[in-house]
């Protein structure tokens, strides 16, 4: 996730894998797959900086996880959750495993 301004001064969070585009008129506005818009107070290239960056640690956290060395991953940012925190907790003859993912569908407008 990145965190993002409203131009209000509220601050809120935004899945970069669900975004469709970033516009500048003269406003920053996000528009997600399903269309929703979010108007940020965020330059488009500092939007555009930070997904990249989202994107990047993504790739060397699979990295450092697929060569075995879990160990030095970077640790999760304060507040957000870490999905493998719990996997202790599981018992031995139970193997976690994702939900399937939902299709996303574009909203009805009137």
């Amino acid at each position: 996730m990145i965190i993002l301004t409203r131009l209000a001064g509220s601050r809120f969070a935004v899945n970069p894998d669900l975004l469709e585009r970033v516009e500048s008129t003269p406003d920053t506005v996000l528009t997600l797959l399903d269309g929703t818009k979010y108007v940020v107070a965020e330059p488009l290239e500092d939007v555009v900086a930070r997904v990249a960056d989202f994107r990047a640690t993504v790739i060397a956290t699979a990295r450092r996880l697929a060569e075995g060395t879990a160990d030095d991953a970077r640790a999760p940012e304060p507040g957000l959750t870490d999905v493998s925190a719990g996997a202790a907790d599981w018992p031995a003859d139970v193997t976690p495993q994702l939900a399937p993912a939902v299709p996303l569908r574009r909203r009805r407008r009137s």
